[in-house]
Parts: C-alpha cells; structure tokens; sequence
C-alpha cells in the first residue's frame, strides 16, 4: 500500500478568472509571486511524492513551461550575480518528476481523474486539487497529503480530506458522513454531492485531497455522466465505499479555496501578511484603508 504517486487534475477553463484565464491557466494565477500549482506540487512533495501526473488541456502550456527549465532566463541572472533568484528558479525544475498528459474533453473530474489509470497502474495514489490550498495545524509539520498517506497504508483503505464547514453551506460541497473512530478519523458510511440542508449527513465538506486505492479507476469506469451530464467523481465514491468502505480526516488546519476572485484576493492578502518582505508594509496599508472606510 504504499503511495509513491499523485495525479493533479488541471484542465479546466478557469471561467471565473476570465479575462485572467482566457490565455493563462487558473493554476498559474500567483499567490504574490507563486503560482498556485507551484505550491500544489510541493505539499505533494513535501507529503514524499515526487513522481506526478498533471492532467491538463486547452491553453495550459504555460504550466509545462514553468517546471522547465530556462535556459535563457538563468543565464541572464548569473550575468547579474542575482544568485538568490537563480536558485529559486532551478530549484523549480526539480521540485518532481513531472508528466503531463492532455484531456481530450472536458466531461468532469471523474473523467479527469481516469486519464491516471495507466500511470498509476495497480498502486494506490494522492488526488489533490489544483485550485485548493491546504494549510496544516500538524504539530509535526506534516502537510494534510502526507497525513492521508499514513492513513491509507495504515487502514489500506481510501481516505479524504474533511473540513467543517457551516451548514448554511453544505449545498455547495460534496459532503461525507460517518462514525468517528479515532480523534479526526471516520469511517465513512454517506458520501453525497452538494446535498440540501436538511439532507446532508453531516458538515464535512471533501477538501480536494484523497488518497485512493486503485480500484477507484473500476469504479469510474462504470460511472455514467450524472450533474451537468459529466463524470463526477463523487457518484464514483459513493459506490466504492459502499462496497469497499473508505475513510475521512477531519483534518485540523485551514482551506484555501481559490476557485472565486473574492478567496482568491483573501488568500494573497493572508499569504502576503506571513512574509517578511511585503507583510509589515502591507499591514500598514489595510490599516490606513480600513481607517479611511471607517465603521
């Protein structure tokens, strides 16, 4: 059971970030000066995956072109001895193994998360989203990914990420359900797609990390086009955990949720405060705004 690989699905289209996104990946779009992806592909590294199967489409070129190499680009930062820079920059390049394939319709995540079967083969694998972040309250340090490895080689069994969330929100996640086993960990019994208030089986919303045994891929491949007529994962679930059973981390942390202009502005804004370059200037300024909007 054990987790060498990740599949990241990012092909979408970005419509919320339009005009952004009409030539540039939503993945692309910078937390200050990183690319969210850039940050996806490190807790996948940081969770001690380094072999990753991005699954991308349309107009993503430029996510290739940022784990590359630049050869130009380097060579003009060793000529002005700007050596903390080039050093960021190579160190992207190597940050994994990379492989890219492209999907060839948009037909939804379960559609997405297919093109791994072969790249996975018969070994379970990390699914993390492209446009969620994850922060960690871990007293080790351990990034959420690296928390639903131990888990699913511990149980061998599936497991997702669960966060509470207000149950005036519940319409907008796919929601799980289940006893809880140990502190943070259910065994889940409900998986159900933006279920209405009254009918949600709990407040745990799925945060867009899983680890998956392979069977998972069984399971998709029976699944027919359900919400909006496309492959959702979710149905995909529902079935293998009533046959196979799953697991769900309540984890303890905090989601970063870019997929809207409003969390994506709040996620700058709080990434930026936790530098030391920009934070002290950027407190500065919100408090001399707020002070101008008043009460």
């Amino acid at each position: 059971m054990k987790v060498r690989k990740a599949v990241i699905p990012a092909a979408g289209f970005g419509t919320r970030f339009l005009p952004a996104t009409k030539s540039q990946p939503k993945e692309m779009l910078p937390i200050v000066d990183t690319p969210v992806i850039q940050y996806v592909i490190k807790e996948c590294v940081d969770s001690g995956i380094s072999d990753i199967l991005m699954v991308i489409g349309k107009s993503k070129r430029a996510i290739e072109e940022h784990f590359d190499r630049n050869f130009e680009l380097e060579s003009e930062l060793a000529e002005k001895n700007k050596t903390d820079l080039l050093d960021q920059i190579r160190s992207i390049s190597s940050m994994a193994n990379i492989h890219f394939i492209w999907q060839k319709e948009l037909n939804g995540l379960g559609d997405a998360v297919m093109y791994g079967r072969t790249f996975c083969g018969n070994e379970p694998f990390a699914l993390l989203l492209g446009d969620t972040l994850l922060g960690t309250n871990d007293e080790l340090g351990r990034p959420i990914t690296r928390q639903l490895i131990e888990i699913c080689e511990r149980f061998e069994s599936s497991v997702v990420a669960l966060e509470s969330v207000p149950m005036d929100k519940v319409e907008r996640y796919g929601i799980g359900g289940g006893e809880e086993i140990e502190p943070g960990i259910l065994r889940l019994d409900q998986l159900v797609e933006k279920p209405k208030r009254d009918e949600a089986p709990s407040n745990l919303a799925i945060a867009g990390r899983y680890v998956f045994t392979p069977e998972i891929f069984d399971y998709l491949a029976e699944t027919k086009p359900g919400k909006n007529n496309e492959i959702q994962l979710t149905d995909a679930m529902a079935r293998m955990l009533a046959e196979r059973g799953m697991h769900g981390l309540r984890f303890d942390g905090k989601r970063y949720d870019i997929g809207n202009k409003l969390d994506f502005l709040k996620t700058n804004i709080e990434f930026a405060l936790k530098r030391d370059d920009v934070g002290p200037g950027l407190a500065k300024f919100i408090k001399e705004i707020a002070k101008e909007l008043g009460p």
